[in-house]
């Protein structure tokens, strides 16, 4: 979908923007206890991308036959659990767990529940840096990139084969929740990037500071 220019350039800021904000977040964060005792999985920084790859499978099983059963209660308690958790990771590098969680509680409640698109786009800029600090140090430059080419080639069976991506997102802009940066414009229009388009590159960007040496 073309979108005006202006928009374009709102979008890509914000891209930055959520990319700064999450480098950041993985070097405050890195070497440190997550908030609450989080623990990070031990994996193989070698084969890290298997597990994380069958994960994302996995999670995209469940996600279908909540979709398929539209158990609307069940994605959305799921949907507001997950922003929580990692919102309140991504927001204890700046302020203590205590209030982390408070404010994450928060932002989600209207993000899930009042579809704010202003605090929906605000908490998008934090999520990804609590994920990546999650799962950077469990990559290395090598599995990281593997991981990305499977998602690459995962991404294109899912949208132009199998077509279930398409259904996750209708099923996702039905109930208005949705992963990913939303630009309302104009009447009927929305720019959108996918969450899935912030965090890999941010996921990527971190393990390669990691690896170089300027985290950790």
């Amino acid at each position: 979908m073309k979108h005006d220019f202006k928009i374009i350039i709102i979008l890509v800021s914000l891209f930055l923007v959520a990319q700064f904000i999450g480098l950041s977040i993985i070097s405050i964060l890195s070497g440190k206890e997550l908030a609450f005792g989080i623990q990070r999985p031990e994996m193989n920084k070698d084969t890290s991308f298997i597990s994380l790859f069958i994960i994302i499978i996995i999670v995209t099983i469940i996600a279908l036959i909540i979709a398929h059963f539209n158990a609307i209660r069940l994605w959305k308690i799921w949907f507001f659990i997950s922003l929580v958790l990692v919102l309140t990771i991504s927001l204890s590098a700046f302020f203590n767990q205590y209030i982390s969680f408070m404010i994450a509680i928060v932002g989600t409640y209207f993000k899930v529940v009042k579809h704010n698109i202003i605090i929906h786009n605000i908490s998008e800029l934090f999520i990804y840096g609590g994920l990546a600090a999650l799962f950077v140090p469990v990559f290395s430059i090598l599995s990281i990139s593997l991981l990305l080419l499977l998602i690459a080639v995962y991404d294109i069976i899912a949208v132009w084969k199998t077509k279930h991506m398409i259904q996750l997102a209708k099923f996702q802009s039905k109930l208005k929740l949705f992963s990913g940066l939303l630009i309302p414009y104009e009447k009927n229009k929305t720019a959108i990037l996918g969450g899935g388009d912030i965090g890999f590159p941010l996921l990527f960007s971190g393990v390669i500071i990691q690896e170089v040496g300027y985290i950790g």
